[in-house]
């Protein structure tokens, strides 16, 4: 088994054990070849998550047909048509015109509002302000919105992460909205004690990411 086989299956053990089975990982795959991303899948990992619309498509070819994939990066409405056969649930929703554009490429698709609760530029997400409003056009749109996701702060400060979560989360419940895609490598034991149900594990797994290329 290789290294990277091997890494997966300790990351899944860790947080089946730390979250007590209420959270599952999503391994993300950014800037990993795509033979390196089937050696985790023939490992027993069936979801995983990708950021660049156009590394998705180069890799789908190989993917094999039961592996869920989450998108999870900043999308533009212009890539949404090359990527929308092959998301499973799309995380990062978080403007009317993406909503729209996803409603009329994959009607009915799964989603979650990407809540941006952080001053870090650049990581997107709507502010609680505009949750209410993306959730009804989503809704309205024919999306089945299924929770929220949201990115901890790039200061990795575990009191302001820990708040982050923590609000993402109150906003969730008081919206019925079951599902929350908190934490990743750095912090995803945090986002689990605030109630996260995803947790999007990429350098614990694979190491430290090769050169991006989009």
């Amino acid at each position: 088994m290789s290294s990277v086989a091997e890494a997966w299956l300790r990351v899944r053990d860790d947080v089946a054990t730390y979250g007590r089975g209420r959270a599952e990982v999503v391994a993300v795959t950014k800037s990993q070849p795509a033979p390196i991303v089937l050696e985790v899948v023939r490992a027993g990992c069936l979801r995983i998550g990708e950021n660049y619309a156009r590394e998705l498509a180069d890799k789908s070819a190989v993917l094999p047909a039961d592996v869920e994939v989450h998108f999870i990066g900043r999308l533009q409405t212009n890539k949404v048509r090359l990527v929308a056969p092959m998301v499973s649930l799309w995380q990062t929703v978080d403007r009317p015109s993406l909503v729209d554009e996803i409603a009329r490429r994959a009607p009915g698709a799964d989603v979650l509002i990407q809540v941006g609760l952080t001053t870090d530029p650049g990581k997107g997400g709507c502010g609680e302000s505009d949750l209410d409003e993306l959730l009804e056009r989503s809704r309205s749109a024919g999306l089945s919105v299924r929770g929220l996701m949201t990115v901890g702060p790039t200061s990795a400060d575990i009191v302001e992460t820990r708040r982050v979560f923590a609000e993402t989360r109150r906003l969730a419940e008081t919206r019925g909205l079951r599902e929350l895609s908190m934490g990743m490598s750095a912090d995803w034991r945090i986002g689990i004690d605030e109630g996260s149900t995803l947790v999007r594990i990429g350098t614990a797994i694979f190491g430290e990411r090769p050169p991006t290329a989009r």
